[in-house]
């Protein structure tokens, strides 16, 4: 079992979830089952097992946080002294070379991973690419889509 980092925003995140999952989804879900119980014949009632297949995809949830949770190696960048090096949970500003368009990522774990939100996955393509570089450094990241070249304006630890 392997110890996943993870941003101290993520932990909260899925901390929270977690609490919503147990306390508020799985009573309901339970309530929704005992209802269509009450209907009869379980072998051709769609609600009951529409319910019971809802409570298959909560349980599965719960037990997926749990093991992240117990898997979790929490990173707190803003307790590391900022020396200019691209770590796990930093927010990277980049120049790309070829387009002289200017992008931020942010450095996070697969559970926190968004590209649209710009929060990209350390073990992905540029993700590897940046951790260990240095503000000032020029990278040259080989991605799916093609070779990127950039230039690392700054690093921040939020």
């Amino acid at each position: 079992m392997d110890k996943e980092p993870i941003t101290l925003a993520s932990l909260e995140k899925l901390k929270e979830e977690l609490i919503f999952l147990k306390e508020k989804k799985r009573p309901k879900i339970v309530a929704a089952i005992s209802e269509a119980r009450s209907h009869g014949d379980l072998k051709e009632n769609a609600e009951y097992h529409a319910a019971k297949e809802e409570q298959s995809h909560n349980e599965g949830r719960i037990t997926e946080i749990n093991d992240i949770i117990a898997r979790a190696n929490v990173i707190d960048v803003t307790k590391i002294s900022n020396d200019g090096k691209v770590i796990f949970g930093s927010t990277v500003h980049l120049e790309n070379l070829d387009t002289n368009e200017k992008i931020n990522y942010k450095i996070v774990g697969k559970d926190e991973a968004d590209l649209q939100k710009k929060l990209i996955y350390f073990q992905s393509p540029i993700g590897k690419g940046l951790i260990g570089k240095n503000k000032n450094d020029l990278v040259e990241i080989t991605t799916p889509a093609g070779v990127k070249k950039f230039e690392i304006k700054d690093v921040k630890y939020l």
